[in-house]
């Protein structure tokens, strides 16, 4: 069972490496200076997440708990804009907020079919943390999209 909560684990590092690396590309590409802000910021998260799951990873005798956030839903109502070097702020965090979602959905779905509890438990965890992430993404949306309501 410890390798394959280290196998877990790994996969979760590399999304986090990848988000990370999304995030600061276009961090990087966008002329935007609010979204070079809002991406920067993002890819410092995802960096602090993969440093947190490699301490897991590195010392299994630390639990691995996440906090369960609000889940607004608001992703799941916003279609998955095109990313472009032009596009408004509200759409690149639409952009992102998705990008989490579906890490989310993958983590829940890997928790649901997962036959070992302790291994259904790491990707619930999981799933969580990345929960947090669109819960954040979906405030920030919310403030871009609908200023009026404010």
């Amino acid at each position: 069972m410890k390798e394959t909560y280290q196998d877990i684990l790994s996969m979760a590092i590399r999304d986090e490496v990848e988000a990370f690396e999304f995030y600061d590309s276009v961090a990087h590409k966008v002329f935007d200076r609010s979204l070079k802000q809002i991406f920067s910021e993002l890819a410092g998260e995802e960096q602090k997440h993969r440093q947190l799951l490699q301490a897991f990873l590195e010392n299994p005798a630390i639990p691995l708990r996440f906090k369960e956030n609000i889940d607004y839903k608001v992703s799941e109502s916003v279609a998955l804009p095109q990313l472009s070097m032009e596009m408004k702020p509200a759409d690149a965090i639409a952009l992102a907020m998705k990008k989490e979602e579906e890490a989310m959905k993958a983590y829940q779905e890997f928790s649901r079919v997962s036959s070992d509890p302790d291994q259904s438990q790491a990707f619930s965890e999981l799933a969580a943390m990345e929960q947090g992430h669109k819960t954040k993404l979906e405030k920030l949306y919310t403030n871009m999209a609908f200023p009026e309501i404010w």
